[in-house]
């Protein structure tokens, strides 16, 4: 008895299996198997989770090894010169025809691609700005009241007092944030506490703190089940205040953490611009935001 063909798949399973092979092969692969599958492709269904490549553009890599480098060789080739990193995030975000729940940008995305989502993605729920991306968190606040399903946000260098009241204000499902590698005044823990108090994830890691801040955040945000303070400096990771006051949170991670040794206040400040300098230059996609995988692990799984 002769097989079922692929192509004679039911278009609602295909659709399904579709939005989940990931944003290469969805455009470059899946469209020229057969027409079915070209037809499929098109669905907005498909493009729900947009996933955006860390680079557009092959120039924009420097390591020749790259694991990146060969979607964006193949859009290079594709596109050619006329490829931009606004107009491929225009036209990825047009497939999804406003069902888009999941985005994370490319690196280098310009401030327009970010506008030009804001208007066109009322689904959004998680958005993940990226870690090559500081200069766009500065618009992020006049946008959030757009994206009033919002749940998740990873930033990288951001404005906190502008960003944390307007979720607040407009995203009411709010449960997840991460920001890793900034510095964390009392002020901005005030903001958090104000504006978050429902918070119940949040990844901080690698960052610095007053230790006022860390313990405001502790005893403001009581719904918290997953705070990640890893590698931190402004406090010890055996400071038994803020083991006490973190013992109602089944998910609390502080290894590494410490208090940096003979600085005198003067010099702390000092130390926190340098730490904020040098966070603007590394790579920090390691933030861990479930108890069981980190962030581009949910971004791998869907």
């Amino acid at each position: 008895m002769e097989g079922r063909k692929w192509e004679d798949l039911n278009k609602n399973i295909l659709v399904n299996v579709l939005g989940r092979v990931g944003m290469e092969s969805l455009l470059l692969d899946v469209p020229f198997v057969c027409k079915s599958w070209y037809k499929a492709s098109r669905e907005p269904q498909c493009w729900e989770h947009l996933i955006f490549p860390p680079y557009i553009k092959p120039d924009d890599i420097w390591e020749e090894e790259s694991p990146d480098r060969g979607f964006a060789e193949r859009l290079a080739m594709k596109y050619q010169e006329n490829l931009s990193v606004f107009a491929f995030v225009k036209f990825i975000v047009n497939h999804s025809c406003g069902n888009a729940t999941i985005i994370k940008l490319p690196g280098g995305c310009p401030e327009e691609a970010l506008e030009y989502i804001a208007n066109e993605c009322p689904k959004l729920k998680i958005l993940d700005v990226g870690s090559y991306n500081i200069s766009i968190n500065a618009i992020i606040p006049k946008f959030i009241s757009k994206w009033k399903n919002l749940e998740m946000l990873k930033l990288g260098k951001f404005y906190l007092k502008e960003i944390l009241p307007q979720i607040g204000l407009h995203c009411n499902n709010f449960i997840w944030l991460s920001a890793p590698y900034n510095y964390f005044h009392k002020d901005d823990a005030s903001a958090l506490v104000a504006s978050l108090p429902k918070l119940e994830y949040l990844d901080l890691h690698g960052g610095g703190f007053e230790k006022e801040a860390l313990l405001m955040i502790l005893q403001g945000c009581k719904q918290l089940v997953h705070l990640d303070v890893r590698e931190c400096f402004g406090f010890d990771d055996d400071d038994a205040e803020i083991l006490e006051l973190a013992s109602h949170i089944p998910v609390f991670m502080c290894e590494g953490s410490m208090v940096l040794p003979d600085i005198e206040p003067a010099s702390l400040q000092d130390r926190r611009l340098d730490h904020e300098l040098f966070c603007d230059k590394i790579n920090h996609d390691d933030c861990v935001y479930d108890l069981n995988f980190d962030f581009d692990d949910l971004f791998e799984d869907i």
